[in-house]
């Protein structure tokens, strides 16, 4: 009697066991196509350097700032922030979810946004380049 019981619980176990790690596979498997549904079409970016940096943004990947000149001027709807500050609170939790409309040779983004604990709207991204290629200034806002 007691050999079937510890065959039984070893068998519940296994099982119980097995169950949980389809269940983990399952919670991996729905967050990498969730990471893939959030990929987003930059195609329609013709500026090369814009292109790269929006990736980068798009990513969360520190690579963003070697864009920028050490102190770029920035705008969020018409006033003035600190670039750094403004992104380090940004980067990896902010994002382009649609390139809706490109202009200004490629360097006048517009799409919709999701801007963490702001919400999700419509924006737009003006890079300014200095004569090295660099980023010496971006304004952003709200468009229309």
């Amino acid at each position: 009697m007691k050999i079937y019981s510890i065959i039984t619980i070893f068998t519940t176990s296994l099982s119980m066991i097995a169950c949980g790690q389809t269940m983990k596979n399952k919670q991996k498997t729905e967050i990498q196509s969730s990471k893939k549904q959030q990929t987003m079409d930059v195609s329609k970016i013709t500026d090369a350097t814009v292109k790269q940096a929006i990736e980068a943004l798009q990513a969360g990947d520190k690579n963003w700032y070697n864009f920028f000149t050490e102190n770029p001027v920035m705008t969020d709807d018409g006033h003035t922030v600190d670039f750094k500050s403004f992104f380090s609170n940004a980067l990896g939790k902010e994002m382009f979810l649609s390139i809706d409309r490109v202009e200004n040779e490629g360097k006048d983004i517009y799409g919709n946004f999701k801007a963490g604990q702001w919400g999700t709207f419509p924006v737009f991204f003006k890079f300014h380049k200095n004569p090295e290629g660099k980023f010496e200034r971006l304004d952003i806002g709200q468009s229309k």
